[in-house]
């Protein structure tokens, strides 16, 4: 692991949950997970349909399994679920010692439904269920989006045992859902006789999108005032996330799960990449250190935190009142936060839909090339 002295050691010793939001045959072939988990001490990876579109489109480590898939005669979405599980298998078992060594809080790895399912309440059960026994490893999370839809599949997989990364999630309304549709997954879950202690989840607030959504109307106004909140509004909303998770895990309903054996759902902050060069490239990391939360990072986030990161102080207890001045002031300017964020889960859904269209199209052209490369070696 890192040493000590290291800020990525400091924001681990602060209680956060370092992850790599990324994952590719590549990094799997050539051991970079494998170092990335001791050089610089990351403890889980998450994907999503991005990622893999991303990885699928570039090199050639995919190329023998297009070779194999093409000669089976599997069909495209067969050969994106094969590709993508097998994918996630092979990093849960890097991360297997972490998982051990952490009694399963960490060492997790993340795959998402397919997002195309975002509105289907039974499509996205059902898909976690196949991801589940596919990966068929206990250190897999299933990523449901915290759509409407979404939030009766996440109790209900939940109930069942799957750990669960409720994913997309951007206004504390939404997040208040997602921590009740938690809770009731666990009591259903212990109701079904399962044992809470090996079933993890994490809520995946993200954050940066906020403050690109927010800037420009902030930009637009063109004051003094609109200028002072710039590259507010993620952080504050991220930290009045995390006040209501404290005030769930002091609540009785959760204390009774917690004595039933369950680990408490950790927020995860998400989407901390920098998308505005004005901003410190550490800025989403620095500014929500607080003990028992997972950040997810971009490998460039991950590399300029171990360069030149915090000292690890907590900069989130305590912030609740400053973060509601922040919210409040935004209002005032005619800026509705539960306007923008419900927009930003439209465009979250979208988003992953055409990167999962993009995946298809990229397994597609694979396929075609590598049954064209089949019936070449088989001419001669």
């Amino acid at each position: 692991m890192a040493p000590s002295s290291t800020p990525l050691a400091r924001l681990a010793d602060a209680g956060v949950a370092i992850w790599l939001d990324d994952l590719s045959r590549e990094r799997l072939r050539t051991g970079n997970l494998a170092e990335l988990v001791e050089a610089k001490g990351v403890v889980g990876v998450t994907t999503n349909p991005s990622i893999f579109a991303s990885a699928l489109a570039k090199g050639d480590a995919y190329d023998a399994q297009l070779r194999e898939l093409a000669a089976g005669g599997a069909d495209l979405d067969e050969a994106v679920f094969r590709i993508t599980t097998d994918d996630v298998r092979q990093a849960a078992d890097v991360l297997r010692p972490v998982y051990d060594a952490t009694d399963g809080v960490d060492g997790r790895v993340s795959i998402e439904v397919d997002p195309r399912l975002a509105k289907d309440t039974e499509g996205t059960i059902a898909s976690a269920r196949a991801l589940w026994a596919t990966v068929d490893r206990p250190n897999v999370f299933i990523k449901i989006p915290a759509t409407r839809e979404g939030l009766p599949a996440i109790t209900a997989v939940l109930a069942e045992g799957i750990s669960v990364n409720v994913t997309l999630i951007f206004s504390l309304q939404r997040y208040s859902d997602v921590i009740d549709a938690f809770q009731s997954g666990l009591e259903q879950a212990l109701a079904n006789g399962h044992d809470l202690a090996p079933i993890e989840s994490v809520a995946s607030f993200f954050v940066s999108r906020v403050d690109a959504a927010i800037d420009p109307r902030l930009d637009a106004l063109g004051t003094p005032e609109a200028a002072a909140l710039r590259g507010k509004a993620a952080i504050a909303n991220a930290r009045l996330a995390y006040a209501l998770y404290q005030d769930a895990i002091a609540d009785e309903r959760w204390k009774a799960l917690a004595r039933s054996g369950a680990h408490p759902q950790r927020p995860l902050w998400a989407s901390t990449g920098v998308k505005d060069k004005a901003y410190p490239d550490t800025l989403y990391v620095d500014e929500l250190v607080v003990d028992g939360v997972v950040n997810t990072m971009p490998e460039a986030t991950l590399n300029a935190v171990a360069d030149h990161g915090g000292d690890g102080s907590d900069t989130v207890t305590g912030t609740r009142p400053e973060s509601q001045v922040v919210i409040d002031s935004l209002r005032d300017l005619g800026i509705d936060i539960d306007e923008v964020t419900e927009q930003l889960e439209v465009e979250g859904v979208d988003k992953f839909t055409a990167s999962w269209g993009d995946l298809l199209t990229t397994v597609s052209d694979g396929l075609a090339g590598a049954s064209q490369q089949n019936a070449a070696g088989g001419a001669r």
